[in-house]
């Protein structure tokens, strides 16, 4: 899940309100909306509010794995480290 958190304390570090992007430098409203209920947004907008911000694409967005992503992740790199996993006995 991509999320946009790190962008309102960015925002709040360099002093800019919601009310200058949207007044100033042409951000909608409906965008900040987006941002703050973490959904999508294209790059093109991302590398705006970098420009905009001063900052780099990390003080916008993290990446924060589903709960599921995370599972996936562990179970793979256990089966690859089990020498008895499924494929392991097939080569023996």
């Amino acid at each position: 899940m991509i999320k946009y958190d790190r962008f309102w304390v960015t925002m709040k570090e360099r002093g800019i309100t919601q009310y200058d992007l949207y007044e100033h430098y042409q951000i909608t409203r409906s965008l900040l909306d987006r941002l703050r209920k973490n959904k999508n947004v294209e790059i093109y907008t991302i590398d705006r509010l970098c420009s905009i911000l001063h900052c780099e694409i990390e003080d916008i967005v993290e990446h924060v794995p589903e709960p599921d992503e995370k599972n996936e992740h562990t179970e793979k790199a256990s089966e690859k480290n089990n020498p008895y996993s499924e494929d392991k006995k097939n080569s023996l």
